[in-house]
């Protein structure tokens, strides 16, 4: 993918709550089908109405179709998900180098058995500073925390 496809804007709550809350769940029901279609389900609502009105979002499009989001919560990736139409084709990878235009490190918490992420987030630099064998809800799902320094 050709970065310069990737375009990237701020969220825009009116426009984009539930196109990003659709992402999310079908990037979700893909990356973590242990966590539970319902539970997932359930969890949607909490990305529209505490999520992303609460971070600091910024959508990826292209050719003016949304393909992906990233939010922020200072320096803390609280979400990275792209469409599974657009996944393996960069621009995952733009909205990390987006994020690093705004911060000098980034931190995120990902599931260890989402392989997939693992490696994509490995093949950027990121390296591992902690594990957990439950998640933040107290699940017991294992999570790595991960950190990137430019």
């Amino acid at each position: 993918m050709n970065k310069k496809l990737v375009e990237i804007r701020p969220f825009d709550a009116a426009r984009d709550t539930q196109t990003l809350s659709l992402i999310w769940l079908e990037a979700s029901l893909l990356a973590h089908p242990f966590i539970g279609t319902e539970r997932l389900s359930e969890q949607r609502k909490l990305i529209e109405d505490t999520y992303l009105p609460n971070s600091e979002t910024f959508v990826a499009e292209i050719s003016g179709q949304t393909t992906g989001f990233i939010s922020l919560i200072n320096n803390f990736v609280g979400g990275l998900f792209v469409s599974p139409h657009w996944q393996g084709k960069g621009v995952g990878r733009e909205l990390i180098a987006y994020a690093l235009t705004i911060h000098d490190a980034l931190n995120l918490n990902v599931y260890t058995e989402n392989a997939q992420a693992m490696g994509f987030y490995k093949s950027l630099g990121f390296r591992e500073v902690t594990r957990s064998s439950h998640d933040d809800d107290g699940m017991p799902f294992e999570n790595a925390r991960l950190q990137l320094t430019r």
